[in-house]
């Protein structure tokens, strides 16, 4: 398994839809141990019913089921409207239903028997997009709030200079350079990097040069 950090899947639902009682339970079981909650159910109608009563972040479903046929269940919740990440599984290759996936755009299509390392690592790529959108409306919500209480100027400062990062975490800029890009006296531009300097966030290496020290973060 790749070093994917599955401990974001914690905070995810998961619809499993598989009408093989044996694969049904097995996989689940496994699961159990990953998700917040994973509904395992064995027909499309148990599906929507799921669907409209609790909050599902990821489907994975079979293609081929008793009667019925999960590509028929995607298209149905589609023109409903719902649109939720999905995995099909499959115990065959028919190219037919690849090309059904890729026209449902269906994020990823794992054929049988379910090896549970590619599935798992299936649900980390599907999700860490979501948990990095929501980590930066949390980043952007917490800047508004402390802008709204505190000196704007200021924040808007060292929201520059973490947007003006290059990979090191080095920061580059004269007193000049910001002053020219904010209205700033330079005494207060100057009580600005003091103060972060004293808590060791932002780290002088050279003139004109800083490093922004995230693990000082970690102390305040």
């Amino acid at each position: 398994m790749n070093n994917n950090d599955l401990n974001i899947l914690h905070d995810f639902n998961i619809l499993y839809l598989e009408d093989d009682e044996n694969l049904l339970k097995h996989t689940k079981d496994i699961l159990e141990d990953f998700v917040n909650n994973i509904y395992a159910v064995k027909t499309i109608s148990e599906a929507l019913d799921i669907l409209l009563n609790k909050r599902v972040d990821v489907i994975i479903s079979d293609i081929l089921l008793k009667d019925e046929n999960g590509i028929d269940f995607l298209k149905h919740i589609k023109n409903k409207n719902i649109n939720i990440p999905t995995i099909l599984t499959t115990a065959h290759t028919d190219t037919q239903y690849l090309l059904d996936a890729i026209r449902l755009k269906v994020e990823n299509y794992i054929v049988k028997p379910i090896n549970i390392k590619e599935l798992l690592n299936s649900l980390h790529d599907i999700l860490l997009p979501i948990v990095q959108k929501k980590e930066i409306k949390k980043n952007n919500n917490l800047i508004r709030t402390i802008s709204a209480i505190t000196d704007g100027k200021q924040v808007a400062i060292i929201k520059y200079i973490l947007n003006n990062l290059d990979n090191q975490n080095l920061f580059t800029a004269s007193y000049t350079d910001i002053m020219d890009s904010f209205s700033i006296s330079k005494p207060t531009l100057i009580k600005l990097f003091k103060e972060l300097a004293e808590k060791n966030i932002l780290v002088k290496v050279q003139h004109k040069t800083y490093r922004f020290n995230e693990s000082a973060l970690e102390n305040l």
